[in-house]
């Protein structure tokens, strides 16, 4: 067996690490090795370019791109490999992150960036888990384990709510 892939978690800013954070909690919690980094797709934009060009021979299997602006990261490391990149568009006073979500989603043809909600960064991860889980069957059967544990929490909110309406309407 090959050893697990690892997701990169990469944020145009520092000011986006509260945001970031979701996604690195939900990695750990997955067992997903990461590494996580600030690289700008405007002031840095050679870095991200060397960063993505080797991310699949350094053993990255997704790369996370959180930005907010113009948010031109996930298409900028997207360019440069062919690793799947996940974007989160980042809340921002400007807009409230919609200037984000169009940079991130409006990607040209042959550049394709998934991009989850504004500040979406718990799903960014696990989407990425789920590109891992194709070639990993420890990690799909820890996704199936928290969508069965998904359904029992609703179920059990349901339970809890009908008891709410009979005491209600007494």
């Amino acid at each position: 067996m090959s050893e697990q892939k690892k997701v990169a978690v990469i944020m145009g800013s520092d000011s986006d690490f509260p945001t970031v954070s979701g996604a690195i909690k939900t990695l750990d919690a997955y067992g997903v090795p990461f590494e996580v980094h600030v690289m700008s797709a405007h002031r840095t934009p050679e870095a991200a370019e060397q960063f993505s060009a080797n991310a699949r021979k350094n053993g990255f299997g997704v790369i996370i791109a959180a930005a907010g602006k113009a948010a031109h990261l996930a298409g900028v490391l997207a360019a440069n490999t062919t690793v799947p990149v996940i974007g989160i568009p980042i809340k921002s006073s400007t807009l409230d992150g919609l200037d984000a979500l169009l940079a991130t989603v409006q990607m040209p043809k042959g550049i394709p960036v998934a991009t989850v909600a504004i500040d979406g960064a718990d799903n960014a991860a696990i989407l990425a888990v789920q590109i891992l889980a194709l070639s990993d069957d420890k990690l799909a059967e820890k996704l199936e384990n928290e969508k069965i544990a998904m359904k029992q929490g609703v179920a059990e909110k349901d339970k809890a709510i009908q008891e709410k309406v009979k005491e209600l309407i007494k």
